[in-house]
This record gives C-alpha cells, sequence and structure tokens, in this order.
C-alpha cells in the first residue's frame, strides 16, 4: 500500500467521471480540517499476512492526532504504483478501515468511489500537512 496524507483545510469534491460502471450516483461533498488518505491498495495488501490495512488506521489517526482533529477522508487513488489490487478488494479494505476509524471515535468518510473527482483542496505549508507512507 501506498498512501499520501495530507492535512486539509479545505477538500472538497464534485462527481466529474464515472469510471466504475457499477459504482452508485455520487454527490458532492464540502469538508474542512480533515486528514485525506489517498490511498492505493496493491494486491499484497490484501493477503491475510498483510499489516497494511492497520498501518493505514493508525498513520491516519496519528496524523488527525498530531492536528487536534477528528475527521479522516479515505480517498482511493490508484496513481501512487504500477501494482493495482481488484477494485472490489480495494473497496472492501478500504470499507474496513473505514469502520475501524468510526470505532475509534473519528468522523470517516470516503470519496466516492470508481469517479474522477474535481477537488479543491487547500492545505497549508507545513512538514506534517504532506506525507508519504509506503507499507
Amino acid at each position: 500500500m501506498r498512501v499520501l496524507f495530507w492535512y486539509c483545510e479545505k477538500f472538497d469534491w464534485t462527481p466529474a467521471m464515472k469510471t466504475l460502471e457499477e459504482a452508485p450516483d455520487a454527490q458532492s461533498s464540502r469538508n474542512e480540517n480533515s486528514v485525506v488518505a489517498f490511498i492505493h491498495v496493491e494486491p499484497d495488501d490484501l493477503d491475510e499476512s498483510s499489516s497494511a490495512e492497520t498501518k493505514l488506521v493508525k498513520n491516519a489517526k496519528w496524523l488527525a492526532r498530531k492536528w487536534e482533529i477528528t475527521t479522516v477522508i479515505l480517498h482511493s487513488f490508484t496513481h501512487l504504483g504500477e501494482k493495482k489490487a481488484e477494485p472490489a478488494e480495494a473497496k472492501a479494505l478500504m470499507d474496513r478501515a473505514q469502520e475501524r476509524l468510526e470505532k475509534a471515535g473519528y468522523s470517516a468518510f470516503q470519496t466516492p468511489y470508481g469517479y474522477f473527482l474535481d477537488l479543491e483542496i487547500k492545505a497549508p505549508g507545513h512538514p506534517l500537512a504532506r506525507i508519504y507512507k509506503e507499507f
């Protein structure tokens, strides 16, 4: 798994182009003060022995604590590597991560899966505003 974490003062999206035929209809959303995880799920991340999902959740919680916020947005971003997990399996992993974050007291959301989105991002120039991780 490869993840680019952003702290965003503003992270808004509008669905622009559907990329998965089976994706449900999607709505725009406006968000403030959130950790946004741009997530690239790889096939090896789906193995039972993989700790990628746990590391994703732990790193998102760590960064949210650093910024003293509780909102985490999970965004599928399959542009960080060459190997890609199958869409249904990647979505299931993100669903599990969202559920784990919610059980830990975070407000967790996902951007519409199976869409290219128009994004509006405002992020401060700070060392903890952008962090890249490989698990």
